[in-house]
């Protein structure tokens, strides 16, 4: 019979204080380009006729590039928009992953009681969050509006604090 004290022992696993997940916003999604594409190329469609049946036949030509140019433009904006970051804290660290448009992941691992969390306040258009610790520094969320990345740095503070809080309990 098997001593149920051999038996390994679980580890619970770190309380999250704080999860988030970045993402870029892109105000037109994938219906709403394609309604879109449909009306640039049914103009452009119109357009390059008439300067067709008027003779001057290598504007088409030109017409043609300009929605291919528009379109190349939006597919590279939408492949840029695969970029996220994940944020999350825990009672042992503050991790951040940062996956780009191809999938390709870095991630940071930062010691939450030692972290600084730097952001203008108010915060103006080139305003960098910036997480500092030990002599590195890590901006995130530049993609993120001004007031966005304020509200997010807020909430790492005060994520922070709890963190904090746990981990000194008797101060």
């Amino acid at each position: 019979m098997a001593d149920h004290r051999d038996a390994p022992k679980e580890v619970p696993a770190p309380r999250v204080l704080f999860d988030a997940v970045l993402m870029p916003h892109r105000s037109l999604g994938p219906k709403g380009f394609w309604i879109l594409m449909a009306l640039v190329c049914g103009m452009s469609f119109f357009s390059g006729a008439l300067f067709v049946l008027r003779g001057a036949w290598p504007i088409s030509g030109f017409i043609a590039l300009t929605v291919l140019l528009i379109f190349i433009a939006f597919k590279a904006s939408y492949r840029s928009g695969r970029l996220y970051e994940t944020v999350k804290l825990t009672e042992e660290a503050l991790v951040v992953e940062r996956v780009g448009p191809s999938g390709r992941r870095h991630a940071w691992r930062f010691q939450p009681y030692w972290l600084r969390i730097e952001m203008d306040d108010p915060p103006q258009h080139n305003s960098q969050l910036k997480l500092t610790s030990h002599g590195r520094t890590l901006a995130i969320g530049a993609f993120l509006a001004p007031e966005e990345r304020h509200e997010l740095a807020e909430a790492l503070r005060g994520a922070l604090r709890q963190c904090r809080a746990v981990q000194s309990p008797g101060a």
